[in-house]
């Protein structure tokens, strides 16, 4: 049998805590060793309910032995400087999206676990879900006629003033955090050879990022996507695509949780059916994926560099109209702690 992969954690960050040390800890093929923090009492708390060491500091993990693979859940700033030093200290890495800031870090980063023979895998959960699958089954079989256009949407409410996703020196922003996912949606829906015609985002003048936007892509065919994200937004979390005789809804698209049963919602001649499918845990799945990664070989996923290439492209395209805030900047004082 094969070992599982021997994995540590860097930082303590609310989705690590909350979706991918337990599913680290439940699964056969990776076995949680380490926490790693610049805090030693929040390692420890960590490392204690997880029943695993507790590192003092990111560069701890790296110089460990016993850790084979990292998971870098660190702010985005932080992503490619961290991924950068685990890849060339021989670690195997799973990080957070975006993998970099950068279309050129991204390409970096890749070519140099490529050179090394070390997995690197970007922590993107939902394309891991089998219903993405089912849904271009559909379109492919003719359900909905000739595709027209994509639409794909990942918006969420706002959060408190001092989350990292509003702080610009960390990578923060709208088309960073939220608008991977409908980027990486058409990406998979549409094929690899997506352009931007144009996009336009809503920039909160007080903290510097973007809150909001929206981006319009095409295939050379003339298939569009249009695409929608926020962090100052009513929750919308859902993808469909168009044809010329019908429409596929995928509703609870991106994040669905383990016990969800997806529904797809199929239109078409004034009727609707519901294609129903059975419950994923794409977090375990994706989990698995990376263990499988690590221990054949497998090369990098071509729709990471493809995705930070059209991230790039959205936002030297956006054109961006302010948004007003109160002239004193109360987060002037914060700072980031894990």
């Amino acid at each position: 049998m094969t070992p599982p992969v021997r994995i540590a954690v860097l930082g303590s960050a609310d989705f690590a805590r909350r979706r991918m040390l337990p599913a680290f800890a439940a699964h056969e093929d990776v076995a949680l060793t380490a926490i790693a923090s610049r805090d030693p009492d929040k390692a420890r708390a960590l490392a204690e309910a997880h029943r695993c060491r507790a590192l003092h500091g990111y560069a701890a993990a790296l110089e460990d032995d016993d850790v084979e693979a990292v998971y870098i859940p660190l702010p985005a700033a932080l992503h490619a400087r961290w991924t950068r030093a685990a890849l060339l200290a021989g670690k195997h890495v799973l990080a957070e999206k975006p993998l970099a800031t950068t279309a050129g870090e991204t390409a970096e980063l890749l070519d140099l676990a490529r050179s090394r023979g070390l997995a690197l895998v970007e922590n993107a959960l939902f394309p891991h879900h089998s219903q993405h699958a089912r849904a271009r089954e559909l379109v492919a079989s003719g359900a909905i006629g000739e595709l027209r256009s994509f639409r794909a949407e990942f918006t969420v409410p706002r959060r408190a003033e001092d989350d990292i996703r509003y702080r610009a020196d960390l990578g923060g922003g709208a088309l960073s955090d939220t608008g991977v996912y409908p980027v990486r949606a058409a990406l998979l829906a549409l094929g690899d050879d997506l352009r931007v015609a144009g996009a336009v985002a809503v920039r909160d003048a007080r903290l510097d990022v973007d809150t909001g936007g929206t981006a319009l892509l095409h295939t050379p065919e003339g298939v569009s996507a249009q695409l929608a994200f926020g962090l100052d937004d009513a929750y919308r979390n859902t993808y469909a695509y168009a044809g010329t005789e019908g429409r596929l809804t995928v509703g609870r698209a991106f994040t669905p949780p383990a016990d969800h049963a997806p529904v797809l919602r199929l239109e078409r001649g004034g009727e609707v059916t519901e294609v129903r499918l059975a419950a994923e845990d794409q977090v375990a799945r994706a989990v698995g994926a990376f263990a499988r990664a690590v221990r054949t070989g497998e090369a990098p996923d071509p729709d990471v560099l493809r995705q930070a290439v059209l991230l790039e492209d959205i936002a030297a395209r956006t054109a961006v109209a302010a948004k007003p805030g109160p002239e004193e900047n109360e987060l002037k004082d914060f700072r980031h702690v894990e």
